[in-house]
Formats: C-alpha cells, sequence, structure tokens
C-alpha cells in the first residue's frame, strides 16, 4: 500500500533524535502483520510511534491512511479522553514505540517541542476526519428536530460524523434495511460500525461516548465554573495552572458561540485567522494538561450557598460545589419575531453557520440577518458554499456594529448583497424554508427572496435562568459585578463572579471574554485569601 502524503501538516515525521526522546517515555513493541494497534471504541490507548513497518488507518473495515517510518498514530480524541472513531492495523511488519496517555501528557508537558508538534497534528487530522464524514454515522431526516439536535451535538462536540440524509441519499434506504430499522424508528446513530442506537434520548449518545465522565464526588472544588465558552475555558487554564482545584460545567459544548465560528480574524496571535472550533480543542485539551476537570454536556439547574461554599444543581439529581464560582454561561440566541418562524426550525432556519449548516447550503441562495461581527463572519465562510448571500441589515449602515475589515470584505465579495434597513416579515414553505419576505423599515418596499436556508445572528440574551434571586441582575438580565463590597468582577453574592458575554457591561468579544476569565481567577485568588 501506498503512504499517505503529509496533508496539511497532519502526518509529520520525528527525525531520529526526536524519536529518542520520545522512546525514553515509552517502551519499544515488534510488530506482526495483521497486529490491531487500536480499534474503534477504544479509550485511552496508546499512543504509537512507527519506528520500522506500516500501519493502515480503517475506516468501518475502508483503508483510509497508510502511514510508515517515524510517524506517529491518532488524533485529538486521544488526548481529549475520547474513544477513538478508527481502527490501526499492522500491514508490514516492524516496530512501534508506544507511550501511554499518562506518560504521553507528560512527555507533552516537558517537551514542548513534542506537545506543539502532536496538537497541531492531532487538530488538522480531527478536521480532515471530520471533512471525509469518517466516524459516527446518523441517519434521518433533515426535516427532524431529533435528527437536527443530533447532528448538532455532533458538531458542536467536533465529532467525526457522517450524515446520511434519507430524503436524497441513495444508500440510506439500503443501509436502514440492512439493519432493520424501518424509517419511522429514525433518526438512527451508529456506533463502532455496528451498534445501532435508534431514535436515540439526548444523553444516551453522550452517554456511551463517555461524554461527560461521571462527576467526581468531590469535597468543594475551589474553582467552579459553569459555562465553557472563552471566558469559562481561560479561567480553567489559568486556575488549574496556578493550583486551584478546577471544574468546569456547560449544557451543550465547550466553546460557546465562539466555538460556531467559522474564522475569527482579529483574535491575538493569529494573524492567518483562527476557527472557532479549533481555538476551543486548542484551550480545552490546555486546561487538562494542567489538570482542570471538565464535565460537558452538564446541565445546571440552581446554586445554592451554604457552610462557607456553594452548590451547583445538575440535571438528575447531581450536584457539584466550589468555595469559589464563576458565572460564564454567555448569551443564547435570540429569534426573530416572525410568524411561523418556529415551524422551521432546523429545516432552513440556524443559529450557527458551521461546516454542518454549509453542507445544508451547497448551490442553494441563502439569507443572513444581522449587522455584527457573527454575521459578517458567517455570510463569508456561506458564500463559498451558496449561491448567493444575502445579509439583511435592520440598521442603516453595516458600521454601526461590525468591525471594518469584515465590512471590506463583504463589500468585495460578489456572491454577497447586502440590504440596509431592511427586516423580515413573514417565512414560507413546504415541510422546508423556501422564500422569506423583507420589508425596507424605511420605504415600505415589499421584497419576496427564493431561499433555503435563514440564519439569525440578532444578538442573544444571558442565560441566567439557572441563578437565584439573590443574584443581582440589570434591567436587561445580565449579571451586575463590583460595588462597594465586591471584587471588580463579584456579583451580589461573595465568591461568585461573572465574566464574559452573561456579565452586566462586558465588550461581547472573544479577546475581553478571554482577558476577564484570566481575570477572575486572580480575584478568585483573592476571596478565597480572605
Amino acid at each position: 500500500m501506498e503512504e499517505t502524503p503529509d496533508l496539511y501538516g497532519a502526518y509529520p515525521r520525528l527525525d531520529w533524535e526526536q524519536i529518542g526522546l520520545v522512546a525514553a517515555y515509552g517502551e519499544r513493541r515488534p510488530t506482526r502483520r495483521g497486529d490491531v494497534l487500536f480499534s474503534e471504541g477504544d479509550r485511552d490507548h496508546d499512543f504509537f510511534l512507527i519506528l520500522a513497518g506500516t500501519v493502515a488507518i480503517l475506516d468501518k473495515g475502508e483503508v483510509i491512511h497508510v502511514h510508515g517510518s517515524r510517524r506517529f498514530l491518532g488524533e485529538v480524541g486521544l488526548l481529549a479522553g475520547q474513544p477513538t472513531f478508527l481502527t490501526a492495523r499492522v500491514t508490514e511488519p516492524g516496530e512501534v514505540i508506544a507511550v501511554p496517555p499518562r506518560r504521553l501528557r507528560e512527555l507533552a508537558y516537558r517537551e514542548p517541542w513534542f506537545g506543539d508538534l502532536v496538537l497541531r497534528a492531532f487538530l488538522i487530522r480531527r478536521s480532515l476526519l471530520i471533512e471525509q464524514g469518517a466516524g459516527l454515522r446518523i441517519i434521518g431526516s433533515r426535516f427532524s428536530p431529533r435528527s437536527r439536535r443530533l447532528r448538532d451535538f455532533a458538531a458542536r462536540n467536533r465529532l467525526p460524523h457522517r450524515w446520511i440524509d434519507v430524503e436524497d441519499d441513495e444508500d440510506a434506504e439500503s443501509l436502514l434495511r440492512a439493519l432493520g430499522v424501518p424509517a419511522s424508528q429514525t433518526p438512527v446513530v451508529i456506533l463502532n460500525g455496528e451498534r445501532v442506537l435508534r431514535n436515540p434520548e439526548d444523553d444516551e449518545l453522550p452517554r456511551l461516548l463517555g461524554l461527560p465522565p461521571p462527576a467526581p464526588a468531590s469535597s468543594a472544588y475551589d474553582l467552579l465554573i459553569i459555562g465553557a465558552g472563552p471566558a469559562g475555558l481561560a479561567a480553567a487554564v489559568y486556575g488549574s495552572s496556578e493550583g486551584l482545584d478546577t471544574m468546569v460545567v456547560d449544557a451543550i459544548a465547550t466553546g460557546g458561540q465562539a466555538g460556531t465560528s467559522s474564522k475569527i480574524e482579529n483574535y491575538l496571535g493569529f494573524p492567518a485567522g483562527v476557527s472557532g472550533p479549533e481555538l476551543t480543542d486548542r484551550a480545552l485539551i490546555q486546561a487538562e494538561k494542567f489538570g482542570a476537570k471538565v464535565h460537558v454536556p452538564g446541565d445546571v439547574t440552581g446554586l445554592r450557598p451554604g457552610n462557607g461554599r456553594y452548590t451547583v444543581d445538575l440535571g438528575g439529581g447531581r450536584e457539584l460545589s466550589g468555595r469559589t464560582v464563576l458565572i460564564a454561561t454567555g448569551a443564547r440566541y435570540r429569534r426573530l419575531d416572525v410568524p411561523h418562524l418556529d415551524d422551521f426550525d432546523g429545516a432552513g432556519l440556524y443559529f450557527a453557520a458551521t461546516q454542518v449548516e454549509a453542507l445544508q447550503c451547497r448551490r442553494v441562495p441563502v439569507a443572513i440577518v444581522g449587522g455584527g461581527n457573527s454575521a459578517g463572519q458567517a455570510a463569508m465562510f456561506l458564500a463559498r458554499h451558496a449561491t448567493r448571500v444575502l445579509l439583511f441589515v435592520r440598521g442603516a449602515e453595516l458600521g454601526e456594529n461590525m468591525s471594518r475589515y469584515l465590512i471590506d470584505r463583504i463589500e468585495r465579495c460578489p456572491e454577497i448583497e447586502v440590504f440596509l434597513r431592511t427586516e423580515i416579515r413573514e417565512v414560507h414553505g413546504h415541510d422546508h424554508l423556501e422564500e422569506v419576505l423583507a420589508e425596507n423599515n424605511r420605504t415600505g418596499e415589499i421584497r419576496r427572496v427564493e431561499v433555503r436556508a435563514l440564519f439569525v445572528f440578532i444578538g442573544a440574551d444571558p442565560c441566567v435562568d439557572w441563578l437565584p434571586s439573590t443574584v443581582a441582575l440589570d434591567d436587561k438580565g445580565y449579571v451586575l459585578t463590583g460595588g462597594p463590597q465586591a471584587l471588580p468582577l463579584e456579583t451580589s453574592l461573595p465568591g461568585v463572579l461573572a465574566a464574559g458575554d452573561v456579565r452586566s457591561g462586558s465588550i461581547k468579544r472573544v479577546a475581553s471574554a478571554v482577558g476577564e476569565g484570566a481575570m477572575a481567577v486572580r480575584l478568585a485568588f483573592a476571596r478565597l485569601n480572605r
């Protein structure tokens, strides 16, 4: 078999000096043809560096990559503690170095060059797997809200998967017939190539994938972070690196709204831009490297003080406690007040523009509502997939809420058409969105536009439903911080801090959220010392 070329730096070769350093953390093992180094579904398998021979990487029994001497195996799930989605089988005998997961983390910490090299390669490999449709298989109708929730979960948590649409994929019917599953029992998820989940409950798939791990029955954590967006992840990195016993909880996925961004181009240190998922993966691995624990998904339902600590209630009757708590729950997308709009939720109506949504919009016209950076970034991203992108902005100019660099790019993009002072009034379609009616709010002119998708980016409302009434909020529902007796980011409850988009007066930018998350750690130390 021919070796897979090094795509985008995903499959680098180590030199012999580097191999010698890695060898000190593992053991050499001879390999024979047919040996399986790890199988789909395995968790915490060894990190393998090939010294001699070749190894094939298989997805559902099909060879997708072949690697030889001085290459290493695995992808980002190995660092994140996820089960592997692939199988590695020896095709030509030789020798490997096997490094256990615990020693791998130690190696990455002590040898910065190794950590940087492996992390970069692993992140690229995960992106390639997602693009190739490897891993899980989800079979269902694109018009089904249940199918949409499963796809959202897989996309938001960066799980490699292939979506098989019963509406237009010719493989769907034969595959369902082979599985003995009627269409009425879709959506279906196929795990490990053979395990079939029929219309699984919301918690069934994450539980089988080990997401989240069981919440430890700890005494109080030093820092309990609610929300795993940029503010929460920054606090997890800085808190754990400074020695605080740190736990992060999020109801859906790591990354928050930033995790759904196709590209963030004004974040410090990434001149070529960085995607939200990549920034999230890097931050998560960094936090876990320093010892932070992550519980995702974990639905938080309440906060209670008592005995010098705070107890956070989780769904299912579970609870966690912390000596200090950081509220970093961000905000949820605001919905348009348009009749019957909710009928198209998951069937043409979207609140994020990721690769999943882009695949739904290939070669069709789409509309975006919003005048901020999220809308601008979505427009640029979707313009690479859709035939036409219509951007509807309620205000008189883009510069009111959008960064100049995005405005310049939108104005130069022929696939994007901007309509200022324009609002959506009606939506129409049969089972799926087909057209929208837009009105110029100055002239009253009505425009009927054929679109197959509508993306809404009109701001967000703070996620504070779970907070007790003792946490003071401003008139818009955002958490108030500071005051005569409080630390700068401290709420009306001593030891409970707030950072990021959920905080009243915050800037609503990724960089500022990261800064507030880091600042919150210093303030948590101050409160603990008191």
